[in-house]
């Protein structure tokens, strides 16, 4: 009888907490909805053929207040540039953390450099930024290189640490195999490990792709911002647009115009994040064995 009263007891907590747990996830499941019904009600009402093809309109002239062009090429430009200088170097220094760290003084250092770096705030980042880069014009004023080296500062130890983690995660049999075959270390690393973690680096890279393309105070410090459609590589070399920093310019608008273009451009960069995620969930079930 005790026991049996026991058993009843323990259900009734199990069911309880399974109420509590439930309960809690359903108040933050309405709590998303709400926040994207809020932001997709006030965001789409800008979103139109304009926003994608037109760049700002001065308050004035026919058409004002224009589109996003400037930002939306200027994000991609920067992005792309961050990732030619992010990726190989995140991923070398993975593949030297993962592979070449027996007996070496400089595994340890780097390993908690890139943990400590992977957390430090963006702000920090663009006032770094600015100081080393800007302000002493070694790649002149504020432009698109600055900003693009202010991200791949961030893209980096991302990368490198995600790098390391899926390359350990490979049996040491392939690399006994391969050695055993008569191929050297790099050989290994490059013809049988890399393939082998492929699908895990790159879902680690588009994690970093997803983290940067949403920075906004990196650029606030470097590529600074503005309304021209970058046309060639010169406009590299002067301020530069991007999305975020124009969301953050329209948000301190006073016109209602620009402030509906600003909410737009929070809706499209949640629309961005939310696919670059969905990408990666995606490539990581198609890749993970059954």
């Amino acid at each position: 009888m005790e026991q049996s009263l026991h058993n009843t007891v323990d259900r009734w907590k199990s069911r309880a907490m399974l109420f509590v747990c439930v309960a809690f996830t359903v108040c933050i499941l309405a709590l998303l909805g709400l926040v994207t019904g809020y932001l997709v009600s006030l965001g789409s009402q800008s979103l139109s053929v304009d926003f994608f093809t037109k760049e700002p309109i001065p308050q004035g002239d026919p058409g004002y207040p224009g589109g996003m062009l400037n930002g939306l090429v200027g994000t991609a430009v920067l992005v792309g540039l961050a990732s030619v200088v992010g990726i190989p170097m995140g991923i070398l220094t993975g593949v030297y953390l993962a592979e070449y760290d027996v007996g070496s003084w400089v595994a340890a250092p780097v390993r908690f450099v890139s943990d400590v770096l992977a957390g430090v705030p963006s702000i920090v980042v663009g006032i770094l930024g600015y100081e080393l880069l800007v302000a002493p014009r070694w790649i002149g004023s504020n432009n698109a290189w600055s900003g693009a080296a202010a991200l791949a500062f961030i893209m980096i130890p991302i990368v490198a640490r995600t790098t390391e983690e899926m390359l350990r995660l490979v049996p040491n049999s392939y690399r006994e195999a391969s050695i055993a075959l008569g191929a050297t270390k790099a050989r290994t690393i490059l013809r049988v490990v890399l393939p082998s973690a492929t699908g895990s680096v790159v879902t680690g890279v588009m994690l970093a792709i997803a983290r940067i393309a949403g920075e906004t105070a990196p650029l606030l410090f470097t590529a600074m911002g503005s309304r021209f459609v970058p046309r060639g590589a010169n406009d590299l070399n002067y301020a530069f647009p991007s999305l975020t920093k124009q969301v953050y310019d329209y948000t301190h608008s006073y016109t209602p115009e620009q402030k509906r273009m600003a909410w737009a451009g929070i809706l499209l960069l949640i629309a961005m994040i939310f696919l670059l995620n969905l990408a990666i969930r995606f490539t990581t079930r198609q890749r993970r064995p059954a």
